[in-house]
């Protein structure tokens, strides 16, 4: 039986990821859930998967989650370490890596160092601390499980199948399905409500990965991420559209071959692939019947419609403090235009204003990592400041 920490188990991965665990309760035990301030869902799932710990960054959320839970054995932690706490105690087997955004990095971390099976749904640590992180993997002999849809479907092409290691690949293809906006009127964009940025019509997910998906930032990160993961150059590494989002990423060799992985647009797909590896579990998602599609179809990116893509694109052979002030920027952005305090055209433009005035230098520390995110945030604030 497999004990199983979810940092961030009130987000969209942290539910699909107990579902799975649902399916297959004879493999894995919930040894503890995270969350932020969703404490009502929280005190639902200790009181359905019985965790040993749950944890809260705020004392006083902790705190009142514990009276809650009372009549439960679970054990209600609090405050800034608390995570981390969780994420490397002696008895996690393995540690789902769903915090939205860079509050995820030292919890993720916390894993890496305590030698743990990360499963990462955090692609923000990963664009942050690139090099970094990836030295903590080697060092602490960690394993590392790519969960987002793109790279678990990469992950499953490679032939060895390993993080790190992309031998005989001609080139990584990243298939995204544009989004809301796909076929809006670009000289309209300025008008893009926040609900009509989340109307994903393919996956389910939370407001700040659907506005990503929208302006295709997500792409951008994960380019990024992808470099990282599979030690690659990013000029090697292709986005494609691919508006069914059915096939979720390729492989092309160096002899002309090209592996895709294929099925329905569900993360208890990749979720249930990362727990159970090299083994598979039974997910709950529904077969992918091909004859019942009219086709696939892929196409070019336009990056006058996507300049967030453009932009990732750009700084991709970069030092890693222009990356960590993109996530930032972007972050401070699209929670800005959730907030209906700027544009849906202003993300763009508040993400490349905070790019020109950062110094492209890299980032040698976890402390540097922080303070240059720290900064990025400032400016990007500044910027909306100004606009408002």
């Amino acid at each position: 039986m497999k004990q199983v920490t979810i940092l961030g188990s009130t987000s969209t991965i942290g539910v699909n990821t107990l579902d799975v665990i649902s399916t297959n309760r004879d493999k894995y035990s919930v040894f503890a859930l995270t969350a932020n301030t969703n404490i009502d869902l929280l005190e639902q799932q200790c009181r359905t998967y019985a965790p040993t710990y749950a944890a809260l960054r705020h004392e006083k959320l902790a705190r009142e989650l514990g009276e809650r839970l009372s009549d439960l054995p679970t054990v209600v932690v609090g405050g800034d370490n608390s995570l981390c706490d969780v994420a490397s105690h002696p008895d996690t087997d393995m540690v789902m890596a769903a915090i939205l955004g860079s509050a995820g990095l030292q919890p993720t971390l916390a894993a890496v160092r305590a030698g743990k099976r990360i499963l990462l749904a955090n692609k923000e640590s990963l664009v942050m601390s690139g090099k970094l992180f990836m030295e903590q993997v080697r060092s602490n002999e960690a394993m590392l499980l790519p969960i987002d849809s793109e790279h678990n479907a990469i992950y499953q092409c490679l032939a060895n199948g390993a993080v790190g290691h992309a031998s005989g690949v001609k080139r990584l293809i990243l298939t995204g399905s544009g989004g809301p906006l796909l076929r809006a009127d670009i000289s309209k964009m300025i008008t893009v409500t926040p609900d009509q940025a989340c109307a994903h019509p393919n996956w389910k997910m939370g407001r700040k990965i659907s506005v990503d998906s929208a302006t295709m930032m997500n792409k951008g990160l994960e380019l990024l991420e992808a470099s990282f993961l599979f030690d690659i150059s990013p000029g090697l590494i292709d986005v494609m559209i691919h508006p069914e989002s059915i096939v979720h990423s390729m492989v092309e060799y160096l002899d002309g071959s090209v592996v895709a992985q294929l099925g329905n647009p569900d993360m208890r797909t990749p979720i249930a692939h990362g727990l159970a590896w090299p083994d598979r579990v039974p997910s709950s998602v529904e077969p992918l019947n091909l004859t019942s599609n009219s086709g696939l179809h892929f196409e070019e990116v336009d990056h006058d419609r996507f300049p967030c893509l453009r932009l990732a694109r750009e700084i991709s052979e970069e030092p890693q403090g222009l990356f960590i002030a993109l996530n930032a920027a972007n972050e401070v952005a699209v929670k800005c235009f959730l907030d209906e305090l700027i544009a849906f055209t202003d993300i763009p433009v508040i993400i490349e204003a905070v790019l020109e005035q950062t110094k492209a230098e890299e980032a040698p520390t976890i402390e540097s990592v922080i303070e240059l995110d720290r900064a990025a945030r400032e400016l990007a604030l500044n910027r909306v400041n100004r606009k408002s």
